[in-house]
């Protein structure tokens, strides 16, 4: 678990572990090549990811990393309810973060997992 908090990551294809605690897909889009019934999950939170429009403005360029994590920390700003069952979980146990992006350090849940966290302490 990391220090401080209980918010992990992992990518979908990873396999699960009871070490996860509860996991959430902060995904806006299902992930190809896993069936729903494959991957457990408590919760697809779909409105906790970045939108469309941001998603693809983003397109994975670590260069405008960010910029990014500032338009979307904005985002997240105007849906509370989208992000708040994760921190209610996570003041709880260990919560674990699903993506799917082979970018292991620019992608959505990693700046989620900031942005959790400094609403944790």
């Amino acid at each position: 678990m990391d220090r401080n908090t209980g918010i992990r990551l992992k990518r979908v294809y990873e396999q699960p572990s009871r070490s996860d605690g509860k996991r959430f897909l902060v995904e806006r889009l299902w992930p190809r090549g896993i069936r729903k019934d494959d991957l457990p999950v408590d919760g697809w939170l779909r409105d906790a990811a970045p939108s469309t429009d941001l998603r693809r403005w983003f397109g994975h360029d670590p260069a405008k990393w960010n910029e990014f994590c500032a338009r979307y920390f904005a985002e997240l700003d105007t849906r509370r309810d989208a992000w708040e069952p994760i921190l209610t979980a996570a003041r709880k146990g260990t919560v674990t973060l699903l993506y799917s992006s082979k970018d292991e350090e620019h992608n959505n849940a990693v700046a989620l997992k900031t942005y959790l966290e400094r609403r944790l302490h």
